[in-house]
C-alpha cells in the first residue's frame, strides 16, 4: 500500500513539473512572439463590465423585467409539478383498491403531468427557450451601445485591444491607469 501511495506522490509530483515546465515554455514563445512581431508597441485597455453595467439603469431595469418573468414562469411549472405530486400521493393511497388498468391509467396520467412540466420547463427556461430570447432581446441593445462606445474610444486612443477584466479571470494585476471603465460610462452619458 505505502508503494501504490509513493507512486501516486511522485506522479502527482511529475505531472506538477511537466505542467510547470509546460507554462514557462509557452510564457517563453509568447515573449518571443511578442519580440519578433513588435506587438510591444501596441496599447491595451481595461473595462469592467460589472461596473459599467451597474451604472446603466436600462440594465437593472432589464434585469427586474427578467427576474419577474422568471418568477411567473417558474410559477407555472410549479404549479404543474404540484399537480402531478398530488396525482401521485392519491395514487399511492388508492392503489391497493384499484384495478390493474386503473392503476396503468394513473400512472400514464402522473407521467404526462411531470412530462407537461419538464416540457414547461425545457419551453422557458431550455437552450433557446423563452428566458433565453427574453434576455436577449432586453440585452442586446444595451451591450451593443456599449461594444460602439468602446470601440468610439478605442479608435480614438489607437487601442488595438480591451480587456474585460470582470470576466479575465487570468489577470492577476493590471494598472488602475488603462482602465476606461469610466470614460465608456461618460460616453454613453452616464456620468459618476
Amino acid at each position: 500500500m505505502a508503494a501504490v501511495t509513493s507512486t501516486s506522490c511522485l506522479d502527482r509530483s511529475s505531472k506538477h513539473l511537466k505542467h510547470t515546465i509546460m507554462k514557462k515554455l509557452f510564457f517563453t514563445a509568447f515573449l518571443f512572439c511578442i519580440a519578433v512581431t513588435g506587438i510591444q508597441a501596441q496599447k491595451y485597455a481595461l473595462v469592467d463590465m460589472e461596473y459599467i453595467l451597474k451604472n446603466i439603469p436600462a440594465y437593472e431595469r432589464a434585469n427586474e423585467q427578467l427576474n419577474q418573468q422568471s418568477k411567473r414562469w417558474q410559477g407555472e411549472i410549479d404549479e404543474v409539478v404540484a399537480e402531478a405530486e398530488i396525482l401521485f400521493k392519491k395514487y399511492q393511497s388508492e392503489s391497493a383498491f384499484l384495478s390493474d388498468e386503473q392503476r396503468m391509467k394513473r400512472e400514464e396520467e402522473i407521467l404526462a403531468k411531470e412530462k407537461e412540466a419538464s416540457e414547461l420547463k425545457r419551453q422557458y427556461f431550455g437552450p433557446q427557450g423563452e428566458f433565453y430570447k427574453k434576455r436577449e432581446s432586453l440585452m442586446a441593445p444595451i451591450q451593443d451601445e456599449i461594444y460602439n462606445a468602446v470601440k468610439e474610444i478605442c479608435e480614438v486612443k489607437k487601442y488595438s485591444m480591451v480587456i474585460d477584466r470582470a470576466s479575465a479571470a487570468s489577470i492577476i494585476y493590471a494598472s488602475p491607469a488603462i482602465d476606461i471603465s469610466s470614460e465608456v460610462l461618460t460616453k454613453l452619458g452616464y456620468s459618476e
